[in-house]
């Protein structure tokens, strides 16, 4: 009983102060107007450094995903060659489409940044 006593103790004392604590002045809406401006402000702020953040994003982890796949995509057509000598001339036209397919995919993401870029500034 005490337990529970002492607790509604707490929580009265608690809601007690708030109402005292976040009392308002007289000049309040004023200054809620202007911090809201100034939060709005904040918050363009925020979305252009986001926007800026994603375009870098886009384009390093094109970068990184197109290197990784021309890499592997070169070993496998040299791996190829190394096997069946013979087979060079038929696996060169399918190398050069595949890494030109992937790095089109690179361009794609720099154009991409290039776009999102042209909404910050």
């Amino acid at each position: 009983m005490k337990k529970y006593l002492g607790l509604l103790l707490v929580a009265g004392l608690v809601f007690g102060a708030a109402s005292v604590a976040l009392a308002q002045p007289e000049g309040a809406p004023e200054a809620a107007a202007a911090a809201e401006g100034a939060a709005q402000a904040a918050g363009e702020s925020l979305n252009k450094g986001l926007i800026a953040l994603a375009a870098a994003l886009a384009i390093a982890l094109a970068a990184f995903g197109g290197a990784l796949g021309q890499g592997r995509a070169a070993a496998a057509a040299l791996e190829g060659i190394a096997r069946n000598p013979g087979a060079r001339k038929d696996l060169f036209v399918p190398f050069i489409l595949g890494l030109a397919l992937i790095e089109s995919l690179v361009i794609y993401a720099l154009i991409i940044a290039f776009v999102l870029s042209g909404k910050v500034g």
